[in-house]
C-alpha cells in the first residue's frame, strides 16, 4: 500500500511473539486482508552494484500474484522509512526476470517469508515470518498515523527499525559469521544465532 504521491511510508519492528500482536490486531477490529502466504523475492542490480550503492531497490516478488517494484533511497531525516515507490503487477515471474536480465540486471539475492496482512485505519499491517526472525511492518499515510497504530499495538517506538530486511540480513551474516548467500529457510536450517543481539524486541513488557 502506498500513498497517492507514490511514496512508501513504513516502519518495522522485530517481534519475538507474533501471536501477541495478532491477537491485539483482532481485538482492535483490524480486517484480515490476506491469510498467511508464502512469498519469494528476487533483488536485482547491475553488474557494478549501482542500485545497492545508491540505496535503490529493484525487486521482483511472487506470492499469489507477481509484482515488480522500484524503490528510491529513503529519507534519512524521518523517524520512519519514507521513499519513492513504483510498483505494478506483471503476468509472470519468469518473463519479468528475463526482461530485467535482458536489460543487464542480475539477481543478487533471494529472500522469502510468510506474510499475513491486516488493514486498520487505512493502514496496512503485515506480520512477517523470515528465516532469521519475525517482524511486523506498519505502512501508512504519515509517521504520525504509524506511531498511533504502533501505540495501539503496544509496541516500543524506540525499538522501530528503518532498515530493510536485506540490510538486517547483511548485519546478521556479519555479526554471526553465517555462511549463507540468500535469506531462505533452507539455508538457515541449523544455524545458531540470536537476533536480539542486533535488534531490540518491539514488544513492551
Amino acid at each position: 500500500m502506498k500513498s497517492k504521491n507514490g511514496q512508501e511510508t513504513e516502519i518495522k519492528f522485530y517481534i519475538s511473539n507474533l501471536s501477541i500482536v495478532e491477537k491485539q490486531l483482532q481485538k482492535l477490529g483490524a480486517n484480515l486482508q490476506q491469510g498467511r502466504t508464502h512469498e519469494v523475492n528476487w533483488r536485482f542490480d547491475s553488474l557494478d552494484g549501482h542500485l545497492t550503492s545508491t540505496f535503490q531497490v529493484l525487486r521482483l516478488r511472487q506470492d499469489q500474484r507477481v509484482h515488480l517494484a522500484y524503490k528510491g533511497p529513503s529519507d534519512p531525516t524521518s523517524e520512519v522509512s519514507i521513499r519513492e515507490e513504483i510498483e505494478f503487477e506483471v503476468s509472470d515471474a519468469l518473463s519479468a526476470r528475463q526482461f530485467l536480465e535482458a536489460l543487464g540486471y542480475q539477481v543478487v539475492v533471494m529472500y522469502e517469508k510468510f506474510r499475513t496482512t491486516y488493514r486498520m485505519e487505512q493502514a496496512e499491517i503485515v506480520l512477517d515470518e523470515l528465516p532469521f526472525g519475525n517482524f511486523i511492518e506498519i505502512e501508512g499515510s504519515s509517521p504520525e498515523q504509524i506511531k498511533g497504530i504502533s501505540d495501539q499495538l503496544h509496541l516500543n517506538w524506540e525499538a522501530r527499525i528503518k532498515l530493510s530486511y536485506l540490510a538486517l540480513f547483511n548485519q546478521c551474516r556479519e555479526k554471526f559469521s553465517l555462511k549463507v548467500s540468500n535469506l531462505l529457510f533452507e539455508e538457515f536450517q541449523g544455524k545458531m544465532f540470536e537476533m536480539k543481539e542486533i535488534v531490540q524486541d518491539g514488544l513492551i513488557g
